[in-house]
């Protein structure tokens, strides 16, 4: 919504209506020693054509890195009416909708949020929505234990192959709750998580609930029908955390093995939302009707008026602002309004061909860049298997050294596993989405061989 600026005509008439003679004397209830003063640091205001040009000048300082991160956050393309529109003003200031005779337009966002969120996962409700993908996660493991009641305890089981950061956050939230966090290992060789390793985990309790990651933190493809088979064969809810974007070509979480997983989660940021120096971003969560009843957040139900005209409102919304607090199912659980606006309008400009255009574009680019990379003498992939738009390498020299190294050259290099897998020595995680162009990624592969070649020094 455009400002407009009050002229003093205007700030005299309101301060007459309202009985002031001066702005000051609105804040006369502040002591005289507790006021700033004049801000004399601050310099006087520039016109704008000489701020334009301090800020081109600032955006030329800190450069235009070419970004193979990757590791959770995705640099994507973002259609230019994705953020237009989010940014009007019926949505950019919009907050929850509680009443639902004055916020149809954003009830029926998030209703059309929470149906594209079901047809990418084939699953069969969608909440709307949570913080990020990690607290998504924490809030699927607390619903997936609350829900199977045929559990003997509250272990859960989660693959040490999923992101780290998710990892953390998870126990900072479930464990003080009295959950058991079992972490399976994985396959060196592969980068995945066989289900015939697991069966050593189970113990006498069982698990209430198995987290399969696809892709996993390391960009590789997992056996999720065989693992979903193996956790629901011992009694333990399936919780799919899933790239958005991937599930354009991987198969969704609802047809895992024989009966589909339970509940599917996962980060909304690749769709629309820029990296934003780490956020903000939102989660979603989705599950079948049957558990519809844990979910935290609210559910945006579709219905008719009395006059047969369609309408939308809060359909099921057990949080604590809701009902007493000890029956609520989350008392963290927010919506992510204009992150899942944006996400929304995302989706529906790409469409589902779209969708697929991109992850097809983001898999062949990381192909690209593997073999760019790996064409370098010491340069090998670290697991031999199938991968959606990350690489995990091993290189012959010190990772850090590389990165720091990279990015005196604008390039942003990638992710060191070393950070929180100690035990694969010098690896590191390249991805290149649908932006990265051919001539990023020979950039790349040339300087990182020169850098390389002469040990890996810092610039």
């Amino acid at each position: 919504m455009p400002f407009v600026p009050h002229t003093d005509a205007d700030i005299a008439a309101m301060l007459g209506t309202i009985g002031v003679g001066a702005i000051d004397d609105l804040f006369d209830e502040i002591p005289a020693e507790l006021r700033i003063g004049e801000l004399a640091a601050i310099p006087t205001g520039l016109a704008e054509m000489d701020i334009a040009r301090l800020m081109q000048g600032r955006a030329r300082a800190d450069g235009e890195a070419a970004c193979f991160i990757g590791a959770g956050a995705y640099d994507h393309h973002i259609p230019a009416a994705v953020w237009q529109i989010a940014a009007r003003g019926e949505f950019y200031s919009a907050y929850t909708p509680y009443q639902a005779e004055a916020s149809q337009g954003t009830l029926q966002l998030l209703y059309e949020f929470q149906s594209m969120m079901t047809a990418l996962t084939a699953m069969e409700v969608s909440n709307a929505s949570l913080y990020d993908g990690a607290s998504a996660l924490a809030e699927a493991v607390l619903m997936a234990v609350r829900a199977n009641r045929k559990a003997k305890s509250s272990r859960v089981l989660v693959p040490r192959a999923l992101h780290p950061a998710y990892r953390r956050a998870l126990r900072g939230i479930v464990e003080p709750q009295g959950i058991e966090i079992v972490e399976a290992p994985f396959d060196r060789h592969g980068g995945h998580t066989p289900a015939a390793t697991l069966d050593g985990l189970v113990g006498d309790a069982g698990f209430a609930a198995v987290v399969i990651n696809q892709p996993n933190f390391f960009g590789v493809i997992e056996d999720a029908d065989d693992l979903t088979d193996w956790a629901q064969a011992h009694g333990a809810l399936v919780i799919g955390v899933v790239n958005p974007t991937a599930l354009a070509l991987l198969k969704p979480p609802g047809e895992w093995g024989a009966k589909g997983a339970d509940i599917a989660c996962g980060e909304v940021q690749p769709l629309g939302i820029p990296l934003s120096s780490g956020g903000p971003y939102a989660g979603f969560l989705c599950c079948k009707k049957d558990l519809v009843r844990q979910m935290p957040g609210r559910i945006i139900g579709r219905t008719l008026d009395l006059d047969g005209k369609p309408g939308f409102t809060l359909t099921l919304q057990a949080r604590e602002q809701h009902i007493r607090r000890g029956k609520a199912t989350s008392n963290i659980c927010t919506n992510q309004g204009l992150l899942v606006t944006a996400a929304t309008i995302h989706l529906a400009i790409l469409g589902a061909a779209g969708l697929e255009r991109v992850a097809a574009a983001c898999h062949a680019n990381t192909r690209q860049l593997a073999a760019l990379l790996c064409a370098i003498p010491g340069v090998e992939p670290l697991f031999d298997r199938p991968v959606f738009h990350e690489q995990a390498l091993r290189l012959p020299a010190p990772v850090a050294d590389v990165l720091r190294s990279l990015a005196a050259e604008d390039i942003l290099g990638g992710f060191d596993l070393g950070q929180d897998y100690p035990e694969l020595g010098s690896a590191l995680l390249v991805c290149a989405t649908e932006v990265r162009t051919a001539q990023e990624m020979e950039r790349y592969a040339a300087r990182l061989a020169q850098i390389i070649a002469a040990g890996a020094r810092p610039s």
